[in-house]
């Protein structure tokens, strides 16, 4: 199949009224032209640069997404074009008509005759994550502190905007997002000097600006509470949770509380409060050891892959060390190699990246490839009709895999998705009997 050439249009630019002549992609065919994936998942396909001001302008578009390899037609039509039912109809029906007519004549075409359609182009993003074996809320958290730390790049230097913005979001300057910024700054190599020197001058920009609000005192209280009340087999758990809150502020309350039984004489109080300090102690130097050595592990292995003679060769046979952390700090560094106008190190980083995808890719199992599919779907009601149109992938593995996703989410302290994950397990387990 030869390439698709873009379709020429005429804009104008909303900054200076400009117009100008662009091309659009409508059909993105990654078996063909695989380098436009990247370009839609960064966000950059169909953003037309005005060349007088510079301003980027994103086109909104009709969007066929064919991958045949693993079997997807995926379609989303901007809302704002305003197209009638027919006209979408006309659109898909064309662009799947010429796939099946240019596709090998041996190979499956069934699913070209149901593509799926997206309401958003964000949630066809990600469901092409999703078949790469990327998860929704993996790559949810990722965005966030990729974002985070783009936007405080934007005004390092200033001191104004810099601590407007930090009294902005200081809700989301947790103990991870420090701990991301400071793996970020060790995985950068050397031949990245102007991307590690920005980083670090976030660093430092925040060391100075950033003076953590006490947590609120109601809050530490009913924290303290539930811990000195939770049985001791659930105590990791619920440090996990209230991580945020255990501060010195918590600890000297605690402390004050040990004080107190000792003064009034009970002194199997405070030896039972004693005890649960030390516990609760140990458990949040685990978790923020755990944090640490996580992101510090995704750093090195990057920089040993970038300083391999075959990158990709190196990152292929260290595969069963690609995680969620390495993924963070890949997409970090992608990020800071655009900011620093490094195509070179971008273009290596992206195909890093593709690399590290299929790696995931290849080692789900099935079971763990439908969980995917159900924590992508849109709503609650959308899985459960997946499960009950896919009733002979549930089996008692499944449901003992979710459950334990659950556990694993809950020790995060991610309520809602262990929450959506104990949701899925009963309903599967419900379709057994």
């Amino acid at each position: 199949m030869p390439p698709v050439a873009p379709q020429p249009v005429q804009i104008t630019c909303p900054a200076c009224g400009t117009s100008f002549r662009t091309g659009i992609y409508t059909l993105v065919d990654v078996s063909v032209q695989p380098e436009l994936k990247p370009a839609l998942l960064g966000g950059q396909l169909n953003v037309a640069v005005c060349p007088k001001c510079s301003t980027p302008s994103m086109i909104g578009a009709p969007l066929v997404y064919h991958d045949a390899a693993k079997q997807l037609c995926l379609v989303h039509v901007p809302a704002e074009l305003n197209s009638s039912p027919q006209e979408q109809e006309q659109f898909v029906g064309e662009a799947t008509s010429f796939l099946l007519r240019e596709l090998p004549k041996d190979v499956s075409r069934a699913y070209l005759l149901a593509p799926r359609r997206f309401l958003t182009m964000q949630s066809l993003v990600e469901a092409i994550f999703e078949a790469d074996g990327v998860s929704r809320e993996a790559l949810d958290r990722q965005r966030a502190h990729i974002e985070l730390i783009s936007e405080l790049a934007s005004v390092v230097g200033d001191e104004a905007q810099f601590a407007s913005m930090v009294t902005q979001r200081r809700a989301d300057l947790t103990p991870e997002f420090f701990a991301t910024l400071s793996a970020f700054v060790q995985a950068t190599p050397p031949d990245q000097a102007e991307t590690r020197q920005l980083l670090m001058a976030i660093q430092n920009q925040l060391l100075e600006t950033y003076d953590e609000d006490p947590p609120d005192e109601e809050e530490m209280q009913e924290a303290l509470e539930r811990l000195v009340a939770v049985a001791d087999e659930e105590l990791d758990l619920a440090v996990a949770e209230l991580r945020p809150v255990l501060d010195y502020g918590f600890f000297e309350l605690l402390t004050g509380r040990i004080e107190a039984a000792e003064q009034a004489g009970e002194q199997a109080t405070a030896a039972a409060l004693t005890d649960r300090r030390d516990r609760i102690l140990a458990a949040v130097e685990q978790l923020d050891r755990e944090a640490e050595a996580m992101f510090e592990a995704g750093s090195v292995l990057l920089q040993e892959v970038m300083q391999a003679p075959d990158p990709e060769v190196a990152l292929r046979e260290r595969g069963e060390a690609i995680d969620e952390a390495f993924m963070m700090v890949l997409s970090a560094n992608v990020g800071a190699a655009q900011r620093a106008g490094r195509e070179d190190i971008e273009t290596l980083l992206t195909r890093l990246a593709d690399v590290a995808i299929d790696v995931i890719q290849a080692r789900l199992s099935p079971e763990e490839r439908f969980i995917n599919e159900l924590l992508m779907a849109e709503t609650p009601q959308a899985a459960t009709r997946l499960l009950r149109t896919n009733v002979s992938r549930i089996t008692p593995e499944l449901v003992k895999q979710l459950n334990e996703l659950a556990d694993q989410e809950e020790r995060r302290a991610n309520k809602p998705i262990a929450e959506r994950l104990r949701q899925l397990a009963r309903e599967c387990g419900a379709m057994l009997f």
